[in-house]
């Protein structure tokens, strides 16, 4: 799971209830960091109110603190695979059956996240995580095993996926990080976009609030799940159109209208989406300020770009050249443009999202293997564009792209 989880800013998010879901119920603070067929049941558990109810009703084991340091060979500092906001994530070994720590390569793997004591995330994004964890399961979420709460202790077990955050296979230029390949990206991205689109429907009905590359993780097979939904908010309740909350999220990523009015709706999270689809095309991080100047926004900078077939390829990573035709990236492209509309109405929705992802997957004329013959790939090679902007400078930007906000 490593390196998934991104600090954060004081995040309070209420346990799941009616409350949360009000139109005039403001909260107070931002924070700021640069479909497939679920199978939960039809609907959703009854909202808890409570952390007694929370826990008691996400069926999900209790860890004893002693069990965890047992799994984790104490929390060696070699056994840290990621760190964020909320605290270190430990890799240990546990019984699949029993649950019960096991000695180190037997059993199966899990991450463990411990709250930092001293951290800026707290007790509410915990018990929110399990709040919903506990609750939704879907194969394009992470599976959380199990928690520990043991006087000021908070830790969260969760499923182990070996290949760690998409966030590092984009932008990491480490040796042991190899690009990933046009048909991983889209793979990735449709997964996501199931993920999405599930949290999204009747059955689970929320907001995640916090969409981006670095909580997107992957298996041994490139599978996606999202993790970390220590931010996410019960969707809009009745007739209201939106939920009023104060904006905490990810520079780069957040909605414009979220930014400004600190309303939160499902097309918030699109517009996350449509930032990330552009990470995944180009290679390049939202922002990053050691990019030449003009190109510090991703967004304002590849826009121009997306709707010609000439210069699309200027915004394309140069490391997938030749992996795709024309028509392929100016699909992804106009999926990018539509997600990342000003205007939040003329947005997709999720569900519209995963069927123009699937249907681009499916296309029979759009073999990559044809990709290395056709005119199209001759026209990737005339355009030649400089990928001076994606190189390792991007390595160096990591820690702008994870401000978050925190507005009062």
């Amino acid at each position: 799971m490593g390196c998934c989880f991104s600090a954060r800013i004081k995040a309070e998010s209420p346990p799941r209830n009616g409350s949360s879901s009000k139109d005039g119920g403001k909260e107070s603070g931002l924070s700021g960091r640069s479909s497939g067929k679920a199978s939960a049941p039809p609907t959703a558990p009854p909202t808890p109110r409570t952390q007694g109810e929370i826990l008691k009703s996400s069926n999900m084991k209790s860890f004893t603190l002693s069990e965890l340091k047992t799994a984790t060979r104490n929390f060696r500092p070699d056994s840290v695979v990621g760190e964020g906001g909320f605290g270190a994530v430990f890799k240990g070994w546990i019984d699949e059956h029993s649950l019960t720590p096991v000695k180190p390569g037997t059993g199966a793997v899990i991450a463990v996240k411990r709250l930092n004591q001293d951290g800026l995330q707290g007790h509410s994004e915990w018990l929110t995580e399990i709040n919903y964890l506990g609750q939704l399961h879907h194969p394009n979420l992470v599976k959380l095993i199990g928690y520990c709460l043991e006087d000021e202790h908070r830790l969260l077990v969760y499923e182990f996926l070996t290949k760690g955050s998409l966030d590092n296979h984009l932008f990491r230029r480490a040796s042991y990080f190899q690009p990933l390949s046009w048909t991983i990206r889209m793979k990735v991205a449709l997964d996501a976009a199931k993920g999405l689109a599930y949290l999204h429907s009747d059955e689970a009905k929320v907001i995640y609030r916090d969409f981006k590359t670095a909580n997107i993780l992957l298996d041994s097979s490139y599978n996606a799940k999202l993790s970390d939904f220590g931010l996410a908010k019960d969707g809009p309740a009745g007739d209201k159109s939106h939920v009023s909350t104060r904006v905490m999220g990810t520079y780069g990523y957040a909605a414009p209208e979220y930014m400004a009015t600190g309303h939160l709706t499902k097309k918030s999270d699109v517009y996350s989406f449509g930032v990330v689809l552009l990470e995944i095309m180009s290679g390049k991080r939202a922002l990053d300020n050691n990019r030449p100047s003009g190109e510090h926004n991703l967004i304002e900078w590849a826009k121009p770009y997306l709707n010609s077939k000439r210069r699309i390829f200027q915004v394309m990573d140069a490391r997938i050249e030749g992996q795709y035709t024309v028509r392929q990236a100016m699909k992804v492209a106009n999926l990018a443009i539509q997600c990342l509309s000003v205007e939040p109405r003329f947005r997709p929705k999720m569900d519209e999202v995963v069927i123009a992802l699937e249907e681009l997957q499916g296309s029979s004329d759009d073999s990559v293997g044809e990709a290395g013959s056709s005119r199209d790939h001759q026209n990737v090679k005339r355009s030649g564009h400089s990928s001076r902007s994606n190189g390792p400078r991007q390595h160096r930007s990591n820690k702008q792209s994870e401000t978050i906000i925190n507005e009062k």
